[in-house]
């Protein structure tokens, strides 16, 4: 039985060669490739077919965020979870709003960028806990400026939820 299969995209190769260990760890994950480049993760996640596309934001030749849609055009059953030293909200609004699935930070502990492949992979959504909060509070400045809510009750909710550090 082959376990969720990751490819792992950052320009730093000390950093891939880490997450690779880090996931190699878990019984259920399998990473199967690396690409340093933006134009070399959309190469290898065409020939590979990952289930999960762990993608750093910035990147030598073009942002992370920016290959999300091409990713997923080719490859529309992978999942992208972001993973980034950026740790502001606007961030990972634009990450979500281009089709990730999950956003996590460098900092983050080995345990968890392994929950976060195991949710995203999972067909869940995943946001470190400590963003989700500061995304909230963006969100909820936001909505008192425009006076109008673009969230649904139900959005809103499950937002609060992950700020709140659940799954």
């Amino acid at each position: 039985m082959t376990g969720t299969r990751v490819l792992i995209v950052d320009d730093h190769a000390v950093v891939r060669s880490g997450l690779k260990l880090v996931l190699d760890a878990d019984d259920g994950i399998e990473p199967v490739g690396e690409a340093g480049t933006a134009r070399d993760a959309i190469f290898e996640a065409r020939s590979l077919k990952p289930d999960v596309i762990l993608l750093d934001v910035v990147m030598p030749d073009q942002s992370g965020l920016d290959i999300i849609p091409t990713l997923l055009h080719e490859n529309p059953d992978t999942k992208i979870l972001v993973l980034s030293m950026q740790d502001d909200p606007r961030y990972v609004r634009e990450a979500f709003d281009a089709g990730a699935s999950g956003y996590v930070l460098k900092e983050a502990a080995d345990s968890e960028v392994v929950a976060a492949v195991r949710e995203v992979a999972g067909g869940g959504r995943y946001v470190d806990p400590e963003l989700g909060a500061r995304l909230v509070a963006a969100e909820s400045a936001e909505r008192k400026r425009a006076d109008e809510d673009p969230l649904s009750d139900r959005e809103g909710e499950v937002l609060r939820l992950l700020a709140l550090g659940h799954t």
